[in-house]
């Protein structure tokens, strides 16, 4: 697991669409945010939201990257239209080094069930969800991470729906703005 204050390696990630992230960020405060599978509904719901967000996020100074551990092909088929960077970390070398890990606890909790449902009717696929051979098991997290490599802020989900909501990646954001 990664501590407040902990400073983040410098790379460059690959997106699915072909393109690179920086990793931090060196303009703006970067939002990694680890999701579960490509086809999830849960993760569809929540992209989604922040998708729909997009542009109040920018403004606020963030720059938005969402990682999965699926394949860049397998995310291409539900992810390819999202408006930030999505990255495939199939290998789960970024979910090990931020201490991102699964459990039953994921799955269990009434409030992932409910988002699964919503989620799945909103992707109008019975398939979507059922990822073979992904692990339905992951949990969330996110992080905010200033332009010098600085962990801000963190939030290791207990289950599949324990994210952080636009409101609060922007009130964050604005929050650590206001002190520097």
């Amino acid at each position: 697991m990664r501590d407040i204050g902990d400073v983040v390696a410098s790379r460059q990630l690959n997106t699915i669409d072909g393109g690179v992230v920086s990793l931090p960020d060196a303009h703006r405060l970067a939002h990694l945010q680890f999701r579960r599978f490509a086809g999830c509904p849960i993760c569809h719901l929540h992209v989604r939201s922040v998708a729909r967000r997009h542009d109040e996020i920018v403004a606020a100074g963030v720059v938005e990257i969402v990682v999965f551990h699926s394949d860049a092909d397998s995310l291409r088929k539900y992810q390819s239209d999202l408006p930030f960077a999505v990255v495939a970390d199939p290998d789960r070398t970024l979910y090990n080094e931020f201490g991102v890990g699964s459990a039953f606890a994921a799955i269990a909790h009434p409030r992932a069930w409910l988002a699964a449902t919503r989620g799945a009717m909103q992707q109008r696929s019975l398939t979507a969800g059922v990822g073979r051979g992904e692990d339905h098991l992951g949990k969330p997290a996110d992080f905010l991470i200033a332009t010098d490599g600085r962990l801000l802020a963190a939030r290791y989900g207990a289950h599949a729906d324990d994210q952080w909501s636009v409101d609060e990646i922007i009130g964050l954001a604005t929050r650590f703005s206001a002190d520097s």
